[in-house]
């Protein structure tokens, strides 16, 4: 199934590189411009965009380059791209409308921004790759939609969960099985952690404690999980995930509840500290005699659900894969498979009172937690991608979902107008 390194061998023989925008300047943009100096010629890496460019010339120092140009129209791009330098700007315009960028890849990690650059750059005719789960959880069917119509790639990463379990459940596929569970690997889980429970962990791994936080409350989990459900079209069999906790992900089947797994539909979850404790995993079923009693004898169990996994998630080493998977074979690593079907809503991490503003992501005020998109639009949920920034109506206790009706959105976003197509896109009559 692997094809991509000879069509990255063949591009380098020619000597025609792919050639990269990247938006943002944080830590992954910051390993993902290294792994690109050091490890992948076939990928330019051409001009990084930032809000502030000398954050943007740093990750490139760090990464080595030596000939960095700040430049401030077309033409000054066009020039450092002939001359194989590296480029940074403010201005993200420069990049989208170059005929020189061959892709953009956006790694901002929010909501609001990393749309309008997204939408953007596919808007320009750009394969567009995201390192940006919070964005694709909340909006990333309808950018699928619209890089359908321009007739170019949308996808998420290599490497991240989301990715990693789509190209598992696509090999299992090919191998005749079919894909019923996809999940991750989780090592702690407490929903209501926040960034000041989480700071000294951060500061110790030059983090964030905001994104820490995510990591520990379940919101990056369910909006991680959120984008693979929408790729391989599947539910979740409860609120939250079954989530079971076990030792070892090849034992995990009993620790879910009888007929969590079904042929004929698919569900995402997750397991709480089972090894090899990074990864991701698919579940496959099937009931072909010949096959069950070749995979009992390679001790993959009696059937007729299969457990498969991959010990390891490496996004930022790996997505420059992902950009030449687009681009040289016009294949997603992870897309939407068309209209949502899963959901992160916004959940109250404490009580929440009139006029309290909730801080999004990562914060002290919600978490997520992964619904069905049905169930969720039918009770008028609020997404935690749209959830920063609005203001308490009335009061909502603990742990409870939060909904449009208890929130007033800030005016005039474009992330609100987004969803809203989206409704509009996939559920024209309703």
């Amino acid at each position: 199934m692997i094809i991509v390194d000879t069509a990255i061998a063949k591009r380098l023989q020619e000597d025609r590189p792919i050639r990269l925008a990247i938006v943002g300047a944080g830590y992954s943009a910051k390993h993902i411009a290294s792994q690109i100096l050091s490890a992948f010629p076939a990928i330019h890496l051409a001009v990084v965009v930032n809000r502030t460019p000398d954050n943007a010339r740093a990750i490139l120092t760090q990464a080595g380059a030596g000939d960095i140009r700040q430049v401030h129209s077309a033409e000054a791009l066009a020039r450092s791209i002939a001359d194989r330098a590296q480029a940074v700007t403010d201005d993200a315009r420069i990049a989208f409308d170059s005929p020189d960028i061959d892709a953009v890849l956006e790694t901002t990690g929010e909501v609001e921004y990393g749309a309008w650059a997204t939408l953007e750059a596919i808007k320009a005719g750009k394969h567009t790759f995201v390192l940006n789960c919070e964005m694709d959880a909340t909006v990333g069917p309808l950018m699928k939609h619209y890089a359908d119509r321009m007739g170019v790639i949308y996808s998420n990463s290599d490497g991240d969960e989301p990715g990693v379990a789509s190209n598992l459940a696509r090999h299992v596929r090919t191998m005749g099985l079919e894909v019923v569970g996809a999940g991750n690997l989780k090592g702690f889980y407490d929903v209501h952690r926040t960034p000041e429970t989480q700071k000294a962990f951060a500061e110790a791994h030059n983090q964030k404690p905001h994104m820490m936080t995510s990591f520990v409350d379940g919101t990056k989990l369910s909006m991680e999980l959120t984008v693979t459900a929408n790729a391989l079209g599947f539910g979740v069999g409860q609120r939250g995930m079954y989530g079971p906790a076990c030792d070892d992900v090849r034992h995990c089947l009993p620790h879910f509840p009888e007929g969590a797994f079904q042929p004929g539909r698919g569900i995402v979850d997750f397991l709480l500290g089972a090894a090899p404790a990074t990864g991701a995993f698919v579940i496959g079923y099937t009931d072909h005699p010949m096959k069950q009693d070749y995979l009992k004898y390679l001790k993959m169990g009696d059937g007729p659900f299969y457990v498969f996994y991959t010990p390891f998630h490496l996004p930022q080493l790996e997505i420059p894969i992902t950009v030449c998977r687009g681009v040289l074979c016009q294949d997603a690593t992870v897309t939407p498979l068309g209209r949502p079907y899963c959901e992160a809503v916004a959940i109250a991490k404490r009580d929440l009172r009139e006029g309290d503003v909730l801080d999004g992501i990562g914060g002290y005020t919600n978490y997520a937690l992964i619904e069905n998109f049905d169930t969720a639009r039918a009770q008028n949920l609020l997404p935690m991608g749209v959830a920063q920034n609005c203001v308490v109506k009335r009061p909502v206790a603990m742990d409870t979902a939060l909904t449009y009706d208890d929130v007033e959105l800030p005016a005039g976003r474009q992330i609100d107008q987004l969803r809203a197509e989206m409704i509009d896109t996939f559920f024209p009559h309703s």
